[in-house]
């Protein structure tokens, strides 16, 4: 039996539903999941004025950062995409040849710890702010190209320590994840 295609307007709301669920999918991702031509979406994106994925995560990026004071642009490891100061943050990093070990096709677990600390650290309302303790767990090997997306959320806050839980992700897959507790030097 062949699969009904759904009206345009249920479409494109699916589109943002998606998009709004995932910022970072792309045109390819959503053909698959909607069942329809990479073209049919992006005419659709052009027509909702929804930028490609790329324009997409820069302009994340860009809103996101002009919220953090903990960090300078080039102490986070990653790219910044989202921030609720004092609540969460997510980070996008893409794995590349030169962070992988050299005799194996393994990314080093220190590049992981970076970008999840460093998100940890970006998501605290403070101008100074250094990691007290980490507890962390490598759940699965990253390869070479893969995107990975971490996701921090402050679970607790006594005085002026936080206590911030990071998960990446590959895909739907967890690959890391870690509770850091961080101190902000200054009252809030």
């Amino acid at each position: 039996m062949a699969e009904r295609r759904l009206a345009k307007g249920v479409r494109q709301e699916r589109l943002r539903a998606e998009l709004k669920r995932d910022p970072f999918i792309t045109d390819e991702e959503l053909a698959q999941k909607l069942a329809v031509s990479i073209q049919t979406i992006r005419l659709d994106r052009l027509e909702l004025g929804i930028p490609e994925v790329r324009k997409r995560t820069r302009l994340l990026a860009t809103e996101a950062f002009e919220r953090v004071t903990s960090l300078n642009r080039n102490e986070l490891f990653g790219e910044l995409l989202a921030l609720e100061p004092g609540k969460s943050g997510i980070s996008m990093m893409l794995t590349t040849e030169e962070m992988v070990l050299s005799r194996r096709s393994v990314v080093r677990g220190h590049y992981l710890f970076f970008q999840a600390n460093s998100l940890a650290v970006a998501v605290i309302p403070a101008t100074a702010v250094l990691t007290r303790d980490a507890e962390v767990h490598y759940l699965a090997p990253v390869g070479v190209g893969e995107k990975l997306i971490a996701h921090a959320t402050v679970v607790q806050v006594e005085g002026r320590h936080y206590r911030v839980e990071v998960k990446i992700r590959r895909g739907t897959e967890e690959v890391f994840r870690g509770v850091f507790v961080v101190v902000a030097l200054e009252e809030q």
